[in-house]
């Protein structure tokens, strides 16, 4: 039976990683969520379209609305960092460079979803305008 493998590839003993699948899976999941989300994100601007700031403060504080927020967020945030990644393992090609942009990447991702997880729960668990 034949090799799929590069012979290059197998002379210098490079193959797979093993975690594309998780990866181009997640990259999916993710943009198939963000699809259903982003159609109440819309709901939510036209619902909110001229409201002062203490309906908007409501409309946020209902506990599904809460929910649905954190989601649309931490999903969206999750979803650009798998493609950020790809983006630059495809077009940086100097390894310092590379990874001091991963932990960037990374780094404005988690302190993006950790801002958005206490903000909203700030306002859900009942801060006052």
């Amino acid at each position: 039976m034949a090799s799929l493998i590069n012979p290059l590839a197998r002379a210098r003993g490079l193959g797979s990683a093993r975690r594309g699948t998780g990866h181009w899976f997640s990259q999916r999941a993710t943009a198939v969520l963000l699809i259903f989300l982003l159609g109440w994100g819309v709901y939510a601007a036209v619902a909110l379209a001229g409201a002062g700031y203490a309906e908007a403060h409501a409309f946020v504080a209902h506990p599904v609305n809460a929910a649905l927020l954190l989601l649309l967020l931490i999903s969206l945030l999750w979803h650009a960092m798998l493609g950020l990644q790809v983006v630059i393992e495809d077009y940086v090609h100097h390894p310092f460079t590379e990874w001091l942009l991963h932990f960037l990447t990374r780094a404005a991702t988690w302190l993006g979803m950790a801002l958005a997880v206490v903000y909203v729960l700030k306002i859900a668990l009942g801060a006052e305008p």
